[in-house]
């Protein structure tokens, strides 16, 4: 955790909140008790922050400094509303283009993804609350400085966005193995999102009952899958294909 977008302690965190701070995830003693922490509890609920909870040797490790049983990061950018981007990328007149990244844990793959994103004009990532990597200098080293440029939206629920989506006439192509479509047999040049699955088990089951497209890479090798990165950028880089084409 980088130490400059960092803050430690109960109050502290309290008053970041209620200050308008983006918090990216706050740590939380799993056996603090008190009434300042019911406090801290209370606001983030009332403010809809993530938060964790964690051995205290995980907080230590953390910071050095008297943590009182909770730290948080700071987002080094601000987060988008999904609705106000979609209204936006249509009026734009360009075809929109959005990734939807379905519990991507690893800050580096996720800088990475978003590194590529910038690249091949992505209109916006959209995040869910939980399970999601944070956005930290991982991330923006990673990215090479690309997450302050592409839009990013942190939902409380990718099926809801996903549902929002589909309503607002993108289509909703998952990257899965389980399909016997591959990414160069679907048209991409309308509208569309690409849902990418976690590193260790894909797109969630759930997920994939409701997207319009499952599609996978072809694989020659011997190694079953790829790196969700280099997977990304490949279903990216088709997208780009067809429409420049």
């Amino acid at each position: 955790m980088d130490k400059e977008n960092q803050i430690f302690g109960i109050r502290a965190i309290i008053e970041a909140i209620q200050a308008g701070k983006e918090l990216d995830k706050v740590f939380l003693q799993k056996d603090a008790q008190g009434d300042l922490m019911r406090e801290l509890l209370k606001t983030m609920k009332q403010h809809k922050v993530n938060f964790t909870y964690v051995p205290v040797e995980k907080l230590n490790r953390l910071t050095a400094k008297n943590h009182q049983g909770a730290v948080a990061t700071v987002a080094p950018v601000a987060f988008h509303d999904l609705e106000a981007l979609v209204i936006q990328a249509f009026e734009s007149g360009q075809t929109p283009l959005f990734l939807i990244l379905d519990q991507i844990s690893d800050a580096r793959n996720f800088g990475a993804i978003i590194r590529t994103a910038e690249c091949t004009g992505v209109t916006g990532i959209i995040i869910g609350k939980q399970g999601a990597a944070p956005v930290n200098g991982d991330t923006v080293k990673t990215s090479a400085g690309a997450v302050f440029n592409v839009p990013i939206c942190k939902v409380e629920h990718i099926k809801d966005a996903i549902f929002y989506l589909q309503g607002s006439g993108v289509k909703i192509v998952a990257a899965t193995e389980k399909t016997d479509a591959n990414i160069y047999s679907i048209s991409l040049n309308e509208p569309v999102a690409i849902v990418m699955g976690s590193e260790d088990r894909g797109v969630n089951p759930s997920v994939l009952k409701i997207v319009d497209e499952k599609a996978k890479l072809p694989m020659y090798g011997s190694i079953a899958s790829l790196n969700v990165s280099v997977a990304c950028g490949a279903f990216l880089y088709e997208v780009v294909r067809q429409r420049v084409s």
